[in-house]
């Protein structure tokens, strides 16, 4: 991580099967910013650290919406 570098907590409720991991995962880590994206289909937990200057939450969660699925962020 750099020191622009944050970590953002999303959560899906749509996630039913490990085969969405890394639809989703590989849609993040091709986003400008973003250093790892891991996702939880058991949880519907997704952790993203990224730049927000280069990829806001917000366009986080288009990019996850882009695969088929919805995300909002979330404390867990």
């Amino acid at each position: 991580m750099t020191d622009t570098t944050i970590h953002t907590k999303l959560r899906s409720d749509e996630l039913s099967c490990p085969s969405c991991v890394p639809k989703i995962e590989s849609a993040l880590k091709a986003m400008p910013g973003v250093v790892k994206a891991e996702v939880n289909f058991a949880s519907g937990r997704i952790e993203v650290d990224h730049d927000p200057s280069l990829s806001p939450v917000e366009a986080l969660v288009n990019t996850i919406g882009k695969t088929g699925y919805t995300a909002r962020p979330s404390a867990f």
